[in-house]
């Protein structure tokens, strides 16, 4: 549906509930789009001064001066938002899993709970609104437009598909242990803190797919904790990944963290890898 028949249908609903609130989602839309093309527009100044054109030429072409052009480049959101779309984007994690009326797995709950958090302030700096849903267990799909998925294969169908799209990594659970493999050297990678709890490092998954005009990153730790670890990791480094390659599809991050399980340091350990497109 284009901007003009939603507009209409918008005005016409008799329900003013359902009107106010898709009239809130359309706003939420439109501002996004707005934002992204005030990046668009800096990028493309940019990339047309790389090109020879001074910025005075480019604002003559642009039908603006020179003064407009300095604050379009500094005042812009910064490129790497594009990592995760046009926005908005919707951040899951899985719905606990209830035995008893008692939740389990609470401190992976925990985990996952400040998972999210850490993933939507990253998410606000770069101007990007965001809202939140949870990954039922049987979830097939995530929701329509941008996402960003926190769960396990073992949590929902969704991520096992989500992972099957990975030609370069795996997940494998052998002898009761997760690795991650690379496909291609066979290299395995396991979780210390799986191994012994003494032992406070975890790895995890972290990956992006584009695929229908949206874009879904993908975080797997093999333990909650490792899911915070990556996002701790991709809110230092998501200019970095970004800039080198707008192919990047997943890596495998380790992280250190304490007693409280906030983390300490992250660090890359394979990859990044890129598609072969």
């Amino acid at each position: 549906m284009d901007g003009a028949n939603e507009f209409d249908e918008v005005r016409s609903d008799p329900d003013p509930v359902r009107r106010g609130q898709r009239a809130t989602e359309l706003i939420t839309l439109y501002q996004q789009r707005a934002t992204e093309l005030a990046r668009l527009r800096r990028e493309a100044i940019e990339e047309a001064h790389r090109s020879g054109l001074s910025f005075t030429e480019i604002a003559e072409l642009l039908g603006v001066t020179k003064g407009r052009i300095s604050q379009i480049r500094t005042n812009a959101p910064p490129a790497e938002r594009a990592f995760f779309g046009v926005g908005p984007v919707a951040v899951g994690i899985p719905r606990p899993a209830e035995t008893d009326g008692e939740r389990e797995h609470a401190h992976f709950d925990v985990s996952f709970q400040a998972t999210r958090q850490r993933v939507e302030v990253d998410l606000a700096r770069l101007s990007m609104a965001s809202t939140r849903f949870e990954v039922e267990p049987g979830a097939e799909d995530v929701p329509p437009g941008d996402a960003v998925v926190i769960c396990a294969p073992e949590a929902a169908p969704v991520a096992r598909r989500l992972l099957d799209a990975d030609e370069v990594l795996s997940f494998e659970h052998i002898d009761g242990t997760w690795y991650l493999v690379d496909n291609s050297s066979g290299r395995r990678y396991s979780s210390p803190f799986r191994a012994d709890t003494a032992n406070r490092i975890d790895i995890g998954y972290l990956a992006r797919q584009v695929a229908d005009g949206r874009v879904i990153v993908h975080i797997v730790g093999v333990t909650g904790v490792g899911s915070l670890g990556i996002a701790h990791w991709l809110a230092d480094h998501v200019s970095e990944i970004y800039e080198r390659s707008a192919r990047f599809t997943s890596a495998v991050i380790e992280c250190d963290f304490d007693a409280e399980l906030s983390i300490t340091g992250s660090r890359i350990v394979a990859g990044p890898f890129t598609s072969r497109e």
